[in-house]
């Protein structure tokens, strides 16, 4: 799914908080990817941090979904 298409709304240190903001967005009905999940766990924190990543159109829900939080 990940492609040019694709926005990244967050950033995150852990691949936890990825996978918690993720199911907030499945919850939501917004598909997201986790982009970098698996090289975040191999370098130091803040190196390379996982990020979500949505269909630009559904930046600004997703962004929403996830301010609530």
């Amino acid at each position: 799914m990940i492609d040019d298409t694709m926005v990244v709304i967050r950033s995150y240190n852990t691949i936890t908080e990825a996978e918690i903001a993720k199911s907030v967005l499945a919850s939501g009905g917004i598909r997201a990817e986790i982009r970098n999940e698996y090289m975040s766990t191999l370098y130091p924190v803040g190196v390379m941090p996982a990020q979500i990543v949505v269909r630009s159109e559904d930046e600004q829900a997703a962004r929403d979904l996830l301010a609530v939080r």
